[in-house]
Formats: C-alpha cells, sequence, structure tokens
C-alpha cells in the first residue's frame, strides 16, 4: 500500500510543480471518480461536505475517521488520480491527527486538509465560525509532517478571513508554513483583491474553494490561475447536480407513474457499463469456465 500512496502523493506533486492551475472535481464515490478521470481532470477531492451529505449529515464534522478511510479507500483503489482528501479538523488533537494522517495514507490520499476551526466545524462559507487558538493548528500541523513522512502533502485550511481578517490569516497562513505545510488553503475569500493579495504575501502553492452558492464570486479556473492558485475545488457540484437530478427523476415517477419521459437524461446501461468495465468482468468469466471445462472433461 505504502508504494500505492508514495505514487499518489508523487503524482500530485508533480502537478505542484508544472506550469497552471489544475481543477479538482469533488468526488463522493467510485463512480463518480471515474467519471472525472474519463472526463480529463488530473486530480479530484474528496470534500467532507457531499460526504456528509451523502450519509444524509450536516457538514459539522460529524462523520467518523473510520467513515472517511473507508470511502477514501474504495475510490482510491478504484482510479488512479490523486486524491486531495478533506480531514476537517483533523478527526480529534494533534495526537488523533498523526492517526488521521496514517489511516488516510494507507486509503491511499495523495494529500489532506486540516482546518482551523472549532468543532463543530461549519461549512466554511457560512458565518458564525470560531476558530483555535494558533498554537492548536500549529500542533496538529507538526503532527501531521511528522506522521506523514513526505508520504502526503500536508494542506493548512485557514477560515481566519471571516474572524480575524485577511490579516489575520496570512499572519495564521504564514506562522502554519512554518509548522510544515506544505500548501496553504484560504477559504471563503470574498474578492479578487482579497485573493491577489494572498497569494503575493504567502509564499507556497495555494488552493482555491469554487462552491457554489457561498462568498467567493464564481471565478473560472483561468481567472484563478491569473491570481496564483495551483489547485482550485469544486467539492459539492457533483454531489448537488446528482441530488437535484435523483429529486426531478422521483419528482417524474411521483406524478406520471413512468419514466419515460426523462430517458434522454439518464445514463444508459450501456454507458455505466462500459464506465464501471462491466464487458472484461464478462469476459473473465467466461474465460474461467472455458478452462473450467477443459479440465473437468479431461477427467
Amino acid at each position: 500500500m505504502s508504494k500505492t500512496v508514495n505514487t499518489n502523493s508523487s503524482k500530485l506533486r508533480s502537478l505542484i510543480s508544472k506550469n497552471g492551475t489544475f481543477a479538482a472535481p469533488g468526488v463522493f464515490s467510485p463512480s463518480t471518480a471515474l467519471i472525472a478521470k474519463e472526463a480529463g481532470f488530473e486530480c479530484m477531492y474528496f470534500s467532507g461536505a457531499a460526504f456528509a451529505n451523502l450519509l444524509g449529515l450536516p457538514d459539522l464534522g460529524v462523520t467518523a475517521l473510520t467513515e472517511v478511510t473507508d470511502a477514501v479507500n474504495k475510490i482510491a483503489s478504484k482510479v488512479d488520480l490523486p486524491l486531495i482528501v478533506d480531514a476537517d479538523t483533523g478527526f480529534g488533537e494533534a495526537v488523533n491527527v498523526s492517526r488521521t494522517v496514517n489511516e488516510l495514507k494507507k486509503a491511499g490520499a495523495a494529500a489532506i486538509h486540516i482546518e482551523d476551526q472549532v468543532m463543530p466545524k461549519r461549512c466554511g462559507h457560512l458565518s458564525g465560525k470560531e476558530i483555535v487558538p494558533p498554537e492548536e493548528m500549529v500542533k496538529k500541523i507538526i503532527a501531521a509532517k511528522q506522521a506523514s513522512r513526505a508520504d502526503l502533502v500536508v494542506i493548512a485550511r485557514t477560515d481566519a478571513a471571516a474572524v480575524e481578517g485577511l490579516d489575520g490569516a496570512i499572519k495564521r497562513s504564514k506562522l502554519y508554513i512554518k509548522a510544515g505545510a506544505d500548501m496553504i488553503f484560504p477559504d471563503a475569500l470574498e474578492t479578487k483583491e482579497e485573493f491577489l493579495r494572498f497569494s503575493k504575501e504567502v509564499p507556497v502553492p495555494l488552493i482555491a474553494n469554487m462552491t457554489e452558492f457561498g462568498k467567493t464570486p464564481y471565478f473560472t479556473v483561468k481567472q484563478f490561475s491569473e491570481m496564483h492558485y495551483k489547485f482550485v475545488l469544486f467539492p459539492v457540484t457533483a454531489f448537488r447536480a446528482a441530488m437535484k437530478a435523483v429529486e426531478n427523476a422521483f419528482n417524474e415517477i411521483a406524478k406520471k407513474g413512468t419514466q419515460k419521459g426523462i430517458l434522454k437524461k439518464l445514463m444508459t446501461r450501456r454507458e455505466f457499463y462500459e464506465l464501471s468495465d462491466y464487458y472484461s468482468y464478462e469476459r473473465l468469466d467466461k474465460e474461467i469456465a472455458r478452462k473450467a471445462k477443459r479440465l473437468t472433461s479431461a477427467n
């Protein structure tokens, strides 16, 4: 497993070293990860919000480490794109962060980010957030780096801009870099000027969050590239699209008693079979059956 983790981390570090900016779509299952790869993305993002919502839970950090590692393992074992994993506040204090890093390394993550919010954390684009003292976050970053042993890219997310202002977020980020953070993720910045100033003053690769219905304007990946951000996350876009499609499909059936009117909006059987590599499993089954038949008929 360590070889796979190192490979995933190396792929992500290779992207970091390249020119340009990379979009990281939010995936929440192996099937969505397969679609991301088919669409041509070079990395993916496992959103804590999308995963919690998938389980019917609010985005308040209430998922368990075991649930997250199990989901990450299923995705990383199926799709070989580097996966950036949202680890919320690290699932506890500094000693817990060490275990979080070790478990997510084994699960196949290429990177994790931990944030400086107080539990229960909130979506970064909601009001009323609270953040921990800088020393507490620094301890978590140190623990993450020591446990990583270069197998994971360690990303520090700061929600300080909404609480302490942009100056506070920049000050904290520089401290987090001294503690060992490989990248910084300033969440919920609100203007082009804020993004530009942050990238000018924080001297490591940066991540931007392009979520829907939040505080950040709808900048394109190209615009984020011009503002010097390395990765742009689209954390819950796929989940929201899927949920709206399910809602529409169920309402159609409830109203008309048939799905016939929305067939063109559905992925076909063949399309999903091709996505899930169904036909190779079918060929394997037939090959095994032929070999078994030859062996049994010879006796």
